[in-house]
């Protein structure tokens, strides 16, 4: 058959004198005019892709078409990437019902591989589709269908349902003109060539020919007027084209390989009977014309012709009917037409067919070992944040991920503020404490020179009250934003105050300790209980306390950090870096440490003191300052460790140690201060001095007097020597063991 339009083939008789092709290198035309497994593979798998489908079943008829098609789309999806096979199963030749049930039930075992490959014929198609309406799975199954399956009708008859978004592929073709006229007018009468047309005859008629006919499941004769197209239905073979285009791929060959070796010569010359089978392929894959669809026919280097699909899917048309529509097509690329695409069950969107769903932001795939398609998502926890899709890394220590964990962000600074209740409380307190400081400094500079005043020690009276001021105001140095200069300060005054109150004290406690102590063994007066002495025994306590500032600052200058650990809790968003002096909660407690040793040194003192007579005013209410401080402070130390974990650190231990502080110092001011400061302002009339002493005692007094110190200014005493008995009356007992003599003495 010649195909209108084309160029005669040169009249050259090959009938025997061809080249053989060897049987190593024998060359099925047909196979290879029509486009290999590998391409229509390809096409299949760039269906895939484009979807977005990632995790697919293969389904094949056993065979080699079947099992080299699946084979193709494996090796080039591994090749592609990003697809991985759930199952690949295989359609027995001797199928019965139950296997296509059972094929069913394997795919349903994969649930989210949804999409399904099938390289099958006719009859194992219409076999799964069966098979999925059984199991009540219609529309389940995402179908691409090779061109087995192409654009044919038959296997989906009464189906139509569960072929639904079908997408298959089909080589493209044309309809041949003059095709259909030449093979509709074959009979038995006219053919004189197909050796199979006898058998195709009984097939298409469903009839027997001759008694020995291997047709069984008819009785039925022909009659030989039979008519193709009119008794039987017909339509063009898709692969005609290839059929016709085979022949001229080896006519045109031929004509070349004649032209080159045998110029001069009409037909087969002796060259090309010795030329071989691999020259003659050589020409055949040399060869480029048009072919019977008016397609360029050529071959590649492996001897095939270009790949060129059409790609259809099965669906519901306009009038309700079912049908193929034409989607796309692949020539080396897809052209896929997305929006004329439809789906089972109404779904709009492109059907999800993948082993595990896209992790959502934050979150890092965990692989499932073998099969690359398939992850867990784990959420980047803590301080990581999401690198990469695989990859969670931690943000630096100053950084913490932001809301969806994409990126670090810097953690917010803070600091202890000025409005907040942490604060407020401390700074009340220490306001109304300075306020009352002042108020009895001012009160005591204005009564300077009355018996009350003269008789506290007016000197560790005025440093005491200084000591006091100081600890108050440390509140105000704790809470300020840090900076070089209040670090400084910090370190300066965090156990100043406390150290000069103390020292004044322990002078104090341990003066009356001494002079009571001498009394027992001896009218003399011990040493340094003159105010200088007292002033200068102070002195040297506090001086301790400043050299060890001193050596703070030689060894690490006071500077500010900021502390990303004291509240990096759990959650990050919770997270704070913290402003604060560099002074470690060792450093804070050393600091304070000395001023500890004197308070309970003065306690010492003050249990030592207990049974001094009331009249000997400043011992007692010392006793009880003492005992009221060290409740304070034992209750401060397990506070301040007790919270070192605390998120709230920061807040807690700056507020327990400021209170603690200020109460240390209202206790002081309280039971020393307010009684006098009361009496002062308010019963002036016992603001003098009231001393009945009998004759003989003012005899004694004045002989000791007199050996003591011939010179006022000379006295042991001095101004002071009133204090521990200035408001003294003549009916005040003695002491047991001290003679009436050396309380004189001792006044």
């Amino acid at each position: 058959f010649q195909h209108p339009g084309q160029r005669p083939i040169p009249q050259i008789s090959y009938a025997s004198t061809a080249p053989e092709l060897s049987d190593d290198r024998r060359y099925d035309f047909f196979s290879r005019v029509v486009p290999p497994d590998s391409f229509q593979a390809q096409a299949m798998v760039d269906i895939v892709k484009a979807m977005a489908w990632n995790y697919v079943s293969t389904v094949a008829s056993e065979g080699s078409y079947g099992e080299k098609g699946v084979e193709a789309f494996m090796q080039l999806s591994r090749e592609a990437g990003g697809i991985c096979i759930a199952q690949s199963l295989k359609i027995p030749h001797d199928r019965k019902q139950a296997d296509f049930d059972k094929v069913v039930r394997q795919l349903l075992e994969t649930r989210h591989a949804r999409a399904v490959v099938t390289f099958a014929s006719d009859e194992d198609i219409r076999g799964i589709l069966n098979a999925t309406k059984r199991a009540n799975q219609v529309g389940r199954f995402l179908w691409i269908g090779s061109d087995s399956w192409g654009a044919k009708l038959s296997p989906l008859q009464q189906l139509e349902d569960a072929a639904v978004g079908a997408i298959t592929i089909l080589p493209k073709r044309a309809t041949i003109e003059g095709f259909d006229t030449y093979f509709t007018s074959r009979t038995l009468e006219n053919n004189r060539r197909n050796v199979w047309f006898a058998e195709f005859w009984e097939e298409n008629f469903d009839c027997k020919l001759m008694s020995f006919s291997k047709k069984e499941d008819t009785s039925r004769k022909c009659t030989g007027q039979e008519r193709i197209g009119i008794d039987s239905q017909y339509e063009q073979e898709g692969k005609v084209q290839f059929v016709i285009d085979a022949v001229y791929a080896m006519a045109h060959a031929l004509h070349n390989m004649q032209k080159d070796l045998c110029p001069d010569t009409p037909g087969v010359c002796p060259e090309m009977e010795l030329a071989g089978g691999k020259k003659l392929l050589k020409y055949i894959r040399s060869v480029r014309f048009n072919g019977s669809a008016g397609s360029s026919v050529t071959f590649n280097k492996n001897g095939d012709a270009p790949g060129r699909y059409d790609l259809f899917q099965y669906q519901l048309n306009g009038n309700s009917s079912w049908g193929y529509k034409l989607v796309g097509q692949w020539m080396d690329s897809l052209q896929l037409n997305m929006e004329d695409l439809q789906w089972p069950n109404g779904e709009v969107e492109v059907p999800r067919s993948v082993c595990s769903l896209p992790c959502r932001i934050g979150e890092r795939k965990k692989t499932v070992k073998g099969v690359p398609c398939c992850w867990h998502c784990e959420l980047c926890d803590g301080y990581q944040y999401q690198y990469d899709e695989t990859t969670c890394r931690l943000c630096s220590y100053n950084m913490r991920p932001n809301d969806n964990r994409t990126g670090c962000q810097p953690i917010p600074v803070v600091k202890l503020e000025w409005h907040s209740p942490w604060a407020i409380i401390p700074v009340f307190l220490a306001i109304l404490g300075i306020t009352a400081t002042i108020f009895v400094m001012a009160t005591f500079i204005r009564y300077n020179d009355t018996p009350i005043v003269r008789a506290s020690g007016r000197e560790l009276s005025y440093v005491l009250l200084t000591g006091i001021f100081l600890c108050y105001i440390i509140t105000f140095l704790m809470i300020a934003m840090p900076d070089v200069a209040i670090c400084s300060f910090r370190r300066i005054f965090l156990g100043l105050g406390m150290c000069i109150s103390y020292a004044a004290l322990l002078t104090k406690t341990n003066r009356i300790y001494r002079i009571f102590e001498q009394g027992k063994k001896s009218v003399a007066a011990p040493r340094l209980i003159s105010p200088t002495s007292q002033l200068a025994i102070t002195s040297s306590l506090i001086s301790v306390q400043l050299m060890g500032v001193l050596i703070w600052f030689g060894v690490d200058p006071p500077n500010t950090i900021i502390d990303y650990d004291e509240q990096k809790t759990s959650n990050p968003s919770q997270a704070r870096g913290v402003l604060k002096c560099d002074i470690t909660d060792l450093q804070i407690i050393c600091s304070l440490g000395y001023s500890i040793l004197l308070m309970v040194t003065c306690t010492v003192y003050a249990i030592k003191t207990r049974g001094v007579p009331e009249d000997f005013n400043e011992a007692k209410p010392i006793g009880f300052t003492m005992y009221t401080t060290c409740i304070v402070w034992l209750a401060f130390i397990p506070i301040f460790f007790g919270t070192a974990q605390s998120a709230e650190k920061l807040y807690i231990q700056t507020t327990t140690l400021t209170i603690s502080m200020n109460l240390s110092a209202s206790v002081a001011l309280g039971l020393l201060y307010m009684p006098k400061v009361y009496v002062i302002i308010f019963h002036p009339e016992l603001n003098v001095q009231k001393r009945k002493r009998s004759f003989k005692a003012v005899v004694t007094a004045a002989t000791m007097t007199s050996r003591l110190s011939h010179k006022p200014s000379e006295r042991p005493n001095g101004e002071a020597k009133t204090e521990l008995c200035e408001n003294t009356d003549s009916t005040s007992k003695r002491k047991p063991g001290l003679s009436r003599s050396m309380q004189l003495i001792v006044c």
